[in-house]
């Protein structure tokens, strides 16, 4: 059951350092690919440590202005890992989310328009890294997340 104001998405998300990255896009997309990817770069220093919030399906909720993401009870600390299974891991009860992923986005270009690199969702404006279906999502994000962008430097 959600907590008023909240509502539940078909996405996964891992907490990055403070912050979350929700990750949607179509069932066998890589959602859950990307998050246990996120979660090894994390591990290995590439980007901050990461921690598995909630895989498949999670929770979106409003609060104070910005949007925040907790798993749904019955899968905390689960996630598909293709080949293997289900696998337990440790996960963050919530965070607030700092980017949002699109896998298999139709907007998704070598160098995307401004506009394609922001999302509202709930009424807060949020980053976003539209990924094209073919294109291996895991360099993109963890450029995200470690580098700045150079236009109108």
């Amino acid at each position: 059951m959600s907590a008023a104001g909240s509502s539940s998405v078909h996405a996964s998300a891992v907490r990055v350092g403070d912050h979350a990255v929700l990750i949607r896009g179509p069932s066998g997309s890589g959602k859950s690919r990307l998050a246990f990817g996120l979660i090894v770069a994390g591990r290995t220093g590439q980007i901050p440590d990461a921690e598995l919030i909630g895989d498949d399906r999670v929770f979106l909720e409003r609060r104070d202005g910005r949007l925040w993401v907790r798993p749904a009870p019955e899968l905390a600390g689960m996630i598909e890992v293709r080949g293997l299974g289900i696998r337990r891991c440790p996960n963050a009860p919530e965070a607030v989310i700092g980017l949002i992923v699109d896998l298999a986005a139709d907007d998704a270009s070598r160098l995307p328009e401004a506009a394609a690199m922001q999302i509202r969702i709930e009424g807060v404006e949020l980053p976003r890294v539209p990924v094209a279906a073919e294109f291996d999502p895991l360099p993109l994000v963890v450029a995200a997340l470690t580098t700045i962008d150079a236009v109108g430097a």
